[in-house]
């Protein structure tokens, strides 16, 4: 007999929910004492004796002393201090020693970082931020039986690319680290087991995930679109089946975030037909769990603004401005983020971007990086635009993608510029040269300045797309040191240089 958890616990989901309604008007009263309890808790730290944060602490205004004397910091600002961290110096960017760093690639010199995961960043803000998502779906779904079964959670492993002693810390995907570091409670509802979810090699983890979650009532997942599909996928072919209604008649939502959703909607639907399903999208970087969709009619999420984050905003217009409060924020601008967080990250520049949808409370959606845009002619193409359209393509032209990214091919002699698009097909359309044609059509719609460019083919030509062989994004993410599917790991969508799309190339060949 299976056991329904969920009128247990829905109560203390219901509060957690609920304390948004306290957010209205007090967004700005929230984040001060936030950042005033950081600046206290680091007073003692090489950071914070450094800048003095006892004394910003206790002035009049200590934001406004915050912002003058602390500056705005990129991952390379820190990296010594990081270095430092991972070698057990206790003291340096929060307190205490750090034993846990998520490791993500594609910093400058191709150096890969590694990210504080402190203790109380850990129990503050990323399982707090984890709570939330489920807060917010019960809320939205009183008929939920979420609790009736276990959770299917897709994450990465960990890697010892520092030759750190094993035991001494902890280096990869952050996902490891939240599995392992999870309540023995939780581990009673999720799946699959702590071995299996931490195993580095995929040849041997991807058949353990599809034995162990085959076997199990599954009402719920959460993981990277991109990569769950091919777990899912595989997880069909082993049961026969066409949906997963027929492996979990239970499952009743995915909670996904990482990358962009949309261009991956058609295919969830197709393989979960039947099924009274919810799609919830979160914001959970390797830095901080920042938002969280609390309204499904709603595509904007909302940012949880008393996790341990406070947060900064640079006007994507103006890169080199100063940073300015959450409670200055404007709806319809696109900033940068800037966070301080008690994993140690002080003014740091995420190099994200999020356009803010609505104030009070703030929703943002993710507009994409702050490197990751094509403006080879003036056409400011930005990831957003990109991801929304090639959404739009794949519905109308019945097709799906695992991945791709684009570039700018440059003008040479009699022929003009234009974009290339390196696709990664699941389900190729019949008609490419129509799929092209649509592509450009959702662009112009979408963009003016991209539309502008186009017309007449005067500045641009027509889009191109060169098919990639399957497995081509797997192969050149292992290049980058990223060769973990499930991780925190992600395909740049545009670039303005050809580096990255030449050596894609060069490895589509093979």
């Amino acid at each position: 007999m299976r056991i329904d958890f969920t009128p247990i616990v829905r109560p203390y989901f219901t509060r957690i929910a609920k304390r948004v309604d306290y957010w209205k008007g007090n967004t700005e009263r929230i984040q001060r004492d936030l950042l005033t309890s950081h600046l206290k808790r680091a007073s003692q730290t090489e950071i914070g004796k450094k800048y003095g944060f006892a004394e910003i602490a206790n002035c009049k205004d200590p934001y406004k002393e915050f912002s003058k004397k602390v500056p705005t910091v990129h991952y390379e600002d820190i990296r010594e201090d990081v270095m430092k961290m991972i070698k057990g110096k206790k003291d340096i960017l929060w307190p205490g020693v750090c034993r846990n760093f998520a490791q993500s690639s594609g910093t400058s010199g191709g150096k890969s970082k590694y990210l504080p995961i402190t203790d109380d960043s850990l129990k503050g803000n990323h399982y707090r931020g984890g709570e939330d998502a489920v807060a917010h779906y019960l809320n939205n779904n009183p008929k939920s039986h979420m609790f009736a079964g276990k959770g299917f959670i897709l994450g990465g492993s960990f890697s010892n690319t520092l030759n750190i002693p094993a035991g001494t810390i902890h280096i990869g995907d952050l996902s490891a680290t939240l599995i392992n570091h999870i309540t023995p409670l939780a581990e009673l509802v999720r799946v699959p087991s702590k071995k299996t979810a931490l195993l580095s090699d995929w040849n041997q983890k991807l058949p353990a995930l599809v034995e162990e979650a085959s076997k199990e009532y599954v009402t719920n997942i959460s993981g990277v679109p991109s990569w769950f599909l091919t777990v899912l996928r595989h997880i069909l072919d082993n049961k026969k089946a066409t949906s997963l209604k027929d492996v979990w008649p239970g499952l009743e939502v995915f909670f996904h975030g990482g990358i962009s959703f949309e261009p991956y909607r058609d295919e969830y639907l197709e393989i979960t037909k039947g099924l009274d399903m919810h799609f919830l999208e979160t914001y959970n970087a390797s830095e901080g769990f920042f938002a969280v969709q609390n309204n499904p009619d709603d595509k904007g999420m909302l940012l949880i603004i008393d996790r341990d984050v406070f947060y900064e905003f640079i006007p994507v217009t103006e890169p080199d401005s100063d940073p300015i409060p959450v409670w200055e924020v404007k709806p319809d601008h696109t900033y940068e983020m800037v966070i301080t967080s008690s994993n140690g990250l002080w003014r740091y520049r995420l190099g994200d971007t999020v356009r803010i949808s609505s104030i009070n409370p703030v929703k943002i959606r993710i507009a994409g990086r702050t490197g990751a845009f094509i403006n080879a002619f003036g056409e400011e193409l930005m990831e957003d635009n990109a991801e929304r359209a090639i959404a739009a393509a794949c519905h109308i032209h019945n097709s799906n993608i695992l991945n791709y990214t684009a570039a700018p091919v440059y003008a040479k002699r009699n022929k003009k510029g234009r974009h290339q698009w390196l696709i990664e097909w699941d389900k190729q359309p019949s008609d490419i040269k129509a799929f092209i044609v649509t592509l450009d059509d959702e662009l112009r719609k979408l963009n003016s300045d991209y539309d502008a460019k186009r017309s007449g083919n005067i500045f641009l030509e027509m889009p191109e797309i060169v098919n990639a062989r399957k497995g081509v994004f797997d192969d050149w993410l292992k290049t980058k040191g990223s060769h973990k599917l499930g991780g925190q790991r992600k395909v740049p969508r545009l670039s303005n240089s050809r580096e990255m799309m030449e050596n894609l190339l060069e490895l589509n060949k093979e």
